[in-house]
């Protein structure tokens, strides 16, 4: 369970970076909402950065000053709920040796933040209804009235309203906490903010790492800004900084977007919106769409699962070149080698352990080859 943040330098505020229409939009109603004393509701996929929208709620409104109190609501077991959120006496219930403040206490005079607000047990949520209405409460074995001066900042990705049709969430509540309800923009909507906040990631992890600062090839740039980021901020932020640390702070030029793809299983394992390799009856690999080849491959070249990726059988790399009269041996296994991993690259949307199973390689062998060529491939 997460710890109070109680200062006003929060690790995240730094990381709101954007100059999208959509995500000015978004930061200018947020700041409007920030002046005003009242409930606020934060929906948004995940990852797309909802307790850091709540933590710049709090740092720009009066209450600055104030703690900034965390708890996610789907850590809390029914059983535990009450007293996390409202405290309890000594002797409450068993275990429960001496007095201890909830997080309506320790967030007095500052904000608390209710993340994943559709997960609060029912037994819940009927006491923080009495909270937010009245501003009032009691510890869990008390009788003393007390006073809660907080606001109360709440952020789910659920459907709320269709939680209340399915009884699962009070209405009178959600009424109270959606006295303005802000929607973050998914990264897919945010444009070249993509871009933007790869490169900080980028940047920071290469400090981190004592690498070298990195950048992005151009085939690298348009993955990042075609790609629909399911995870959104986070899911980029993990790509960014595995891609850094394999490019070992030199130029990025692949994104591994789906790291749960083992090297052992039948076939390189595809993204889905990368180009398939196909194998037609003549026999030569030819890259085209997934879903649309040529003609029908075998049972073992194509499955595809439920992660939305193509796996596809071993393709033949391409063919050697004529060897031409004056050509040194060397010179021409160097052209095949860097024939070879070209088109593997390019059959494989530059996923290098594709590219790997490709070719027959382990993902090390492959790295190493790549390293050796990889000023005439880049240069293409």
């Amino acid at each position: 369970m997460r710890s109070d943040a109680l200062i006003p330098t929060h690790p995240g505020l730094a990381e709101a970076l954007g100059q999208s229409e959509a995500f000015l939009a978004f930061q200018e109603e947020l700041s409007r909402v920030a002046k005003v004393d009242r409930p606020v509701l934060l929906v948004g996929e995940r990852g797309t950065g909802k307790e850091l929208a709540a933590a710049r709620l709090h740092f720009l409104s009066r209450r600055w000053q104030g703690p900034f109190v965390i708890l996610d609501g789907a850590s809390l077991s029914p059983s535990l709920a009450e007293a996390e959120l409202f405290g309890h006496e000594a002797g409450a219930f068993t275990g429960a040796a001496m007095r201890r403040p909830g997080r309506f206490e320790r967030a007095d005079g500052g904000t608390l933040f209710l993340d994943e607000a559709g997960n609060l047990p029912l037994s819940v949520q009927d006491k923080l209804l009495r909270v937010v209405e009245y501003g009032q409460y009691e510890r869990v074995g008390g009788t003393q009235r007390l006073e809660a001066d907080v606001r109360i900042v709440a952020a789910t990705n659920a459907d709320l309203p269709g939680l209340v049709r399915q009884g699962r969430f009070r209405a009178d509540l959600l009424d109270r906490l959606a006295f303005c309800v802000l929607h973050l923009p998914p990264l897919r909507a945010r444009g070249d903010d993509v871009l933007l906040l790869a490169e900080h990631f980028a940047t920071r992890f290469a400090m981190e790492a004592g690498l070298p600062e990195p950048e992005f090839s151009t085939q690298a740039r348009r993955a990042l800004l075609t790609y629909a980021w399911p995870g959104n901020i986070r899911e980029l932020r993990n790509t960014v900084e595995r891609s850094v640390l394999r490019a070992e702070g030199g130029t990025i030029t692949t994104l591994d977007f789906t790291p749960f793809a083992s090297p052992w299983q039948h076939g390189p394992a595809v993204h889905a919106d990368a180009t398939a390799v196909s194998t037609p009856a003549g026999g030569g690999a030819t890259p085209g769409p997934a879903s649309a080849p040529d003609t029908a491959p075998t049972d073992a070249a194509m499955q595809h699962g439920d992660s939305g990726t193509a796996t596809t059988a071993h393709a033949a790399p391409p063919g050697p070149q004529a060897w031409t009269q004056g050509t040194t041996l060397p010179d021409a296994v160097r052209h095949l080698e860097e024939d070879a991993l070209r088109g593997a690259l390019a059959r494989t949307r530059h996923n290098r352990r594709a590219a790997a199973e490709l070719l027959g390689l382990t993902y090390d062998q492959f790295r190493g080859l790549y390293r050796r060529h990889r000023d005439a491939i880049e240069k293409t």
